[in-house]
């Protein structure tokens, strides 16, 4: 099968007018003119597949409201084709292990441990690649347990490290962050910090057992080639600790100091799309945009919203120094590099046909989302037309 007359997001550059045939869920061919027949596309762009290592939408779907629980095929089969909607072909849906959260919680290690393993028994259906991204909360003392036996049962594709305790990382500025939990709860300041110092009181764990559950899920992951994550940067000295234990992502490092030392170490920054699109970070953190400009941003992740990726992308490539096709890397090529995705993130012959088709005429959005070469979400039939003949007419 040919698409033609599309403009084709390579890794390099952008060809204007080009086309590509896939052939057993595979590019086979990339051609940089129209072919004389095959499924025409517009003038739309065609990236790789978008790859989405970070996506909180899951836990939003099976509890959309305070305790109402939904069955995860209608969640998973709902955000399955959000996703699709939104050019991803490949998620990692992120489910957190928190300290704190109590037993049949979202969170707490009953609730994470059944979603992890419902995930895994019905992703098998889905139209695309779902994957699971496990949150393990450093101070949860039952952390490296609770990892063991998922990883052990082949559960895991991404593990990511952090700690959720107001006065640091995400929350360093308390003052902001109390203002926050007053207008989401719906309480006073005064509730709200109430609330933010028992937090504070309840988290709190000697230094000593935080290093000791950080090494060991960090050895656990070398052990078992998962790939190992930080989460929320504030420090050089947490950049480099997160380092030496082998993380290869740091995921919204909250300052351009941690983004700095992550990026010297090796490390590559992924943040939220929905920060990159809006300019700023909802919780007064480091802006996506500020990163990329100082060359410190090397992934977007839908965080909390899947319909961001797109819109960020083509925000950044207007300042990026190799336009759409740098800026698409950020959602394709590289995350793939950073999970170890060999076999996509690319339009390049031998890989695999996953890919999204964007109409940016008019109202821009993804028209047409394929995965393995197959269409797995289409707003419109793409039609069978003769480019020639067209020209001719």
């Amino acid at each position: 099968m040919w698409l033609t007359n599309a403009k084709l997001v390579l890794p390099d550059r952008v060809v204007e007018n080009g086309a590509m045939r896939l052939e057993d869920g595979l590019i086979v061919e990339i051609a940089e003119q129209p072919v004389d027949a095959g499924l025409d596309c517009g003038g739309a762009l065609i990236f790789p597949g978008f790859i989405d290592m970070h996506g909180d939408m899951i836990e939003l779907e099976l509890e959309p409201r305070a305790l109402v629980d939904f069955p995860m095929e209608v969640a998973l089969g709902h955000l399955d084709s959000r996703l699709a909607a939104s050019g991803i072909t490949t998620a990692y849906a992120a489910v957190s292990f928190s300290k704190g959260a109590r037993s049949g919680e979202q969170r707490s290690f009953e609730h994470t441990n059944q979603t992890i393993r419902a995930l895994n028994a019905f992703r098998q259906h889905c139209q695309i690649d779902h994957r699971i991204h496990a949150r393990f909360d450093i101070t949860f003392d039952n952390a490296v347990a609770v990892l063991e036996d998922l990883i052990r049962d082949d559960l895991v594709d991404l593990v990511s490290v952090m700690d959720h305790t107001p006065g640091q990382g995400q929350y360093r500025d308390i003052e902001r962050h109390i203002t926050l939990v007053a207008a989401r709860e719906g309480i006073s300041l005064t509730q709200a910090r109430q609330d933010v110092a028992t937090r504070i009181a309840e988290r709190s764990r000697p230094e000593s057992v935080i290093m000791d559950n950080l090494q060991q899920v960090a050895a656990l992951c070398k052990t078992h080639g998962v790939a190992l994550a930080s989460h929320d940067d504030d420090t050089h000295e947490k950049a480099h600790l997160m380092a030496d234990v082998g993380a290869v992502i740091s995921e919204f490092p909250v300052t351009f100091e941690a983004a700095k030392v992550a990026a010297e170490r090796g490390l590559l920054s992924a943040m939220g799309a929905p920060n990159a699109m809006r300019g700023q970070s909802y919780s007064g953190n480091l802006s996506a945009r500020e990163a990329h400009a100082q060359g410190l941003l090397h992934i977007l992740a839908s965080d909390y919203h899947p319909g961001a990726m797109l819109p960020a992308v083509l925000e950044l490539a207007k300042s990026d120094p190799n336009g759409l096709a740098g800026a698409a890397a950020l959602v394709t090529s590289n995350p793939a590099r950073a999970l170890g995705l060999t076999d996509r993130g690319q339009l390049a012959v031998g890989l695999k046909a996953d890919l999204a088709i964007v109409e940016t005429h008019g109202f821009t959005r993804v028209v047409a989302t394929l995965r393995d070469g197959h269409f797995v979400h289409s707003i419109r039939q793409l039609s069978t037309t003769s480019v020639a003949q067209r020209a001719v007419a």
